[in-house]
């Protein structure tokens, strides 16, 4: 049975490896992209016929939300920057394009939809969803924390300056065809993610978390019209969750596990490094204690005490090993890694609050 197992994780482990992300202590690791600054002037019409879009790659091709199965339907990305706009490009293969929502800031994802996450500061806090449908009609929202706390979402803020397009290949709402898909492309003022007025946020070779997710849904045709399909007892039939950056769990908002996307100043043609810095990896590490404080919370009605009491492993950061403290109180907990790597200490709290500070 053993022997077994250790089969199916290698193959497991090849698998992930084609589609171009690993594992790390069981867990996957984020995407990364750099994303190349561009001086042409990008029109947002769906075309992308600039040859900035031209010289910049594709993201690897979409897995379902916990990175097993691949998806029907191939789903990619590219990306590009200046000093307004990040642009965001989706190539989004899909025999029967349709969709009926038109009325903004609605729930988007009840049709087939392709959706963008971004978390500016990594804090996995503080972060910013947008949804459009093949109809380009655009539902964005702000969160203060993710659903696994108690939060505030902003349903009714607006990314001001936001320009969409939506070229459809094939007839949308035209059951009677086969269609090839569907690209949209996007312009997102660096202006909406300002914490103050006048901030100058641009991540110029800097990295922004981010995440891409694209529902898909099971159809059936009523009176000659696209419907989402319903089981015998009229339940509509769960979603398709295909996305960039695997979460290994069925939940986007999980932003530690958000993808990197590096901000390069260098002019579009060129090339250049990212790696994933180790104190990201010491992040990891501190979110992963908190879900297992929140899975021993759920079980003892009450914190742990000790690391001890939710991990006997020893947490290594590419071979160099690092010790969490656990401070207890009343209300909660903090655990504490000092970053052999920087100046810096990593605290994360029962909240899910991450905290950065120099040592």
């Amino acid at each position: 049975m053993m022997q077994e197992s250790s089969k199916i994780m290698s193959s497991l482990l090849f698998f992930y490896s084609l589609l171009g992300f690993a594992q790390a202590n069981g867990e996957m690791i984020p995407q990364k992209y750099v994303a190349y600054k561009t001086s042409e002037t990008i029109v947002i019409d769906g075309e992308a016929s600039e040859s900035a879009w031209d010289k910049a790659e594709w993201t690897t091709s979409f897995i379902d939300i916990e990175g097993i199965i691949k998806p029907k339907y191939d789903t990619k990305v590219k990306m590009l920057w200046d000093e307004k706009y990040y642009y965001i490009l989706a190539k989004i293969d899909e025999p029967h394009v349709w969709a009926n929502l038109k009325q903004r800031d609605t729930i988007i994802f009840y049709n087939n939809d392709f959706e963008v996450f971004i978390d500016p500061d990594g804090d996995a806090q503080n972060y910013y969803e947008l949804e459009i449908n093949a109809l380009n009609t655009v539902w964005d929202l702000f969160l203060s924390k993710p659903y696994r706390e108690k939060n505030v979402v902003l349903n009714d803020w607006n990314m001001s300056g936001l320009k969409s397009a939506v070229k459809i290949h094939g007839t949308l709402n035209n059951p009677s065809d086969t269609d090839e898909g569907w690209v949209l492309e996007i312009a997102i003022p660096w202006a909406v993610y300002q914490k103050s007025y006048g901030e100058d946020n641009v991540p110029r070779d800097n990295f922004w978390r981010v995440n891409f997710s694209r529902v898909n849904w099971q159809h059936t045709i009523v009176n000659g019209k696209y419907e989402r399909k319903k089981d015998i007892k009229g339940k509509f039939l769960p979603e398709y969750n295909w996305v960039w950056s695997p979460q290994g769990v069925i939940n986007m908002h999980e932003p530690e596990k958000w993808a990197y996307v590096y901000f390069s100043s260098k002019e579009i043609g060129n090339s250049d490094n990212f790696s994933i810095p180790k104190d990201e990896k010491i992040k990891w590490e501190l979110f992963n204690l908190y879900r297992k404080q929140k899975s021993y919370y759920k079980t003892h009605k009450s914190w742990a005490k000790s690391i001890k009491d939710i991990s006997k492993e020893t947490i290594a950061i590419d071979t160099v090993i690092v010790k969490p403290f656990l401070e207890h109180y009343s209300s909660g907990y903090s655990i504490s890694i000092k970053s052999p790597f920087s100046n810096k200490k990593f605290i994360i709290k029962e909240d899910g609050q991450f905290l950065e500070q120099s040592n």
